[in-house]
């Protein structure tokens, strides 16, 4: 099977007056579709750099990245902004809902940027929810959610383009311990129905959740290896 993320010889370079940095010193690894990846590293390990490539927000200096085949290197903003709607799903630390919105409004989003019609896009909204565990919090706004149901709104919203990885940056980072657990078994229920999931997080209890981790240190890799955790 081919790898759905495939980055070679990735390198970032950012240039700050007289001055360069480089945030990534030629990075390279593959992940497998149906694969639960954490990513962890110490602020300033060129983690966050490399998810923002991976999700097609930045660009590498130099090397290759493939995106479920496709180069994503030639692509221009809008194409971008295309695949990333179509191949990627994104979970973040603050939730990032609309607050005056109802959740299955939060959810269709994205459906809304691919030009599904409204009957449409409720019903594969009203799906994506059922996935999570949201069945019947339909229109209650965020104000209304606990911050677990809040931020299973943001899955369901990742989820409904059937998109071919989930990017989740510190999923947990806003949520009690209890709660995290919560979203991490979610996490896992996703991933082991063939859910590509690929997690920045820096708590060692929450990255034990993926099949495999890998660990970023001064813009290289030190460390892949699997967890121990089978799907």
């Amino acid at each position: 099977m081919s790898d759905v993320i495939s980055l070679t010889d990735i390198r970032r370079v950012f240039t700050m007056g007289d001055q360069q940095f480089e945030a990534l010193k030629g990075i390279s690894y593959g992940v497998a579709a149906g694969e639960f990846v954490a990513i962890m590293g110490a602020s300033g390990s060129g983690k966050s750099t490399c998810m923002n490539i991976v999700g097609c927000l930045d660009r590498p200096t130099s090397g290759q990245y493939l995106l479920d085949g496709l180069d994503v290197g030639a692509m221009d903003p809008n194409q971008l902004a295309d695949i990333r709607n179509k191949k990627l799903g994104f979970v973040f630390q603050g939730f990032n809902l609309l607050a005056r919105t109802p959740a299955v409004e939060n959810v269709e989003l994205p459906l809304v940027y691919a030009g599904l019609n409204a009957k449409e896009r409720r019903q594969k909204a009203v799906i994506a929810m059922e996935q999570v565990g949201l069945a019947g919090k339909e229109n209650n706004h965020p104000s209304q959610l606990s911050g677990g149901q809040q931020q299973r709104v943001a899955i369901a919203r990742a989820l409904v383009n059937n998109p071919a990885v989930i990017l989740a940056d510190e999923p947990t980072g806003n949520l009690d311990s209890t709660t995290s657990e919560e979203i991490m078994v979610l996490f896992t229920a996703l991933n082991k129905k063939g859910i590509t999931i690929i997690m920045v997080t820096h708590e060692h209890d929450v990255a034990a959740y993926a099949g495999r981790q890998i660990t970023f240190k001064d813009g290289k890799i030190i460390s892949d290896r699997p967890t121990g955790r089978t799907a």
